[in-house]
């Protein structure tokens, strides 16, 4: 059977400035990979020569070895791991993990289509690499690493959360405090003041109307940050943090977000300068991360297109993950092989055929 491959999807990529210095990005999307057919035809030695289709495909994975890049940071890490042994187990690919980092990773694929895969590209971070890798039809997104695109946002511990409802929402805060604490202020944990969420969240609790009833506790590091919310969790202490995603920490503890509402670009700009004379509240800026393809993974081998079209992960598991991670003796790779075992329920929608 012939494998069709059309493409039909240009999608515009707005990336936030406010933070991270984001460019905006636009590139086009090819949402369909046509992967039905069956494996490659054999020449019958009774039948005449001729009488072999000539159009008979190529093997799932094409003739080349797929190389598979694994950022400088655990999240990374494991996908490429996980994406390397579903690759060979299912599609009989010829995978190879070689490490890389956001910059170099992007203008090797941009310029010579190696590696064939970044499976956690921050496209935003480097939108003036990504955009003429992209307008030179050599590198595409296949869809979002995450189902979400907020990494950031505001938490308490879940035994805070089931007492007092209240806190779930951004704008139900300055009503539900007061009684967390007896009428004392509930400490909130911010990061060190030399990142740029400092800033944000302390304009941000001004927005909110918070100043009275929360005290701001900073850390001098992420290791003291991550003590402090450790302390409060395990004397059942009331306490509000600012933290990311995708981290171990939100899987190790029972942590439930708060709902900070709508993002407002021009709120958010306000937010993140160190002057802002009136703060408006807004959710934190979503960032696009994406599976990065080599143009050709696309026009020779649509079966792994496929695939990485349906590879997209809830952030709350990517949590667990390097929670696993964390243990005694634990490595990306063992952490690959325990989700290839355990968690079909994810991956066996990857590898199935049909369009994403």
């Amino acid at each position: 059977m012939r494998l069709l491959f059309r493409c039909c999807l240009t999608a515009l990529l707005l990336v936030s400035s406010v933070q991270h210095g984001f460019a905006q990005a636009s590139f086009t999307v090819l949402d369909q990979a046509q992967d039905s057919g069956g494996g490659v035809v054999q020449p019958d030695a009774t039948q005449p020569a001729d009488s072999v289709r000539p159009d008979a495909p190529p093997p799932p994975c094409g003739t080349q070895q797929l190389t598979i890049a694994s950022m400088g940071w655990p999240s990374a890490a494991v996908l490429a791991e996980i994406h390397a042994r579903l690759l060979r187990i299912h599609f009989a690919c010829d995978t190879q993990v070689i490490p890389g980092d956001l910059t170099a990773t992007t203008s090797s694929m941009g310029s010579s289509g190696q590696p064939a895969v970044a499976p956690e590209m921050w496209v935003g971070r480097v939108a003036d690499v990504w955009n003429p890798a992209v307008q030179a039809q050599m590198v595409r997104p296949a869809t979002n690493t995450y189902a979400s695109q907020v990494f950031e946002g505001w938490f308490m511990p879940d035994y805070l959360a089931a007492t007092n409802p209240g806190l779930a929402n951004a704008a139900g805060l300055k009503a539900a405090l007061p009684g967390v604490a007896g009428g004392g202020k509930v400490r909130f944990v911010t990061c060190p003041v030399d990142w740029a969420c400092s800033v944000i969240n302390r304009n941000l609790i001004k927005a909110l109307g918070l100043e009275g009833l929360v005290d701001i506790v900073v850390p001098a590091n992420r290791f003291e940050m991550d003590t402090l919310i450790g302390e409060a969790v395990s004397k059942q202490q009331p306490v509000l943090f600012y933290y990311w995603q995708p981290n171990a920490i939100l899987n190790q503890f029972s942590f439930k977000p708060i709902d900070l509402g709508a993002y407002d670009a021009e709120a958010l700009k306000c937010l993140a300068q160190i002057s802002c004379p009136s703060p408006k509240p807004s959710s934190f800026a979503p960032e696009t991360v994406v599976i990065a393809l080599a143009d050709r993974v696309f026009t020779e081998t649509p079966m792994i297109a496929g695939y990485f079209q349906r590879a997209s992960l809830p952030l709350k598991e990517m949590d667990a993950l390097l929670a696993q991670l964390n243990e005694a003796g634990a490595t990306p790779q063992s952490v690959a092989d325990r989700f290839v075992a355990e968690r079909q329920d994810i991956w066996k929608s990857w590898v199935g055929t049909g369009p994403p």
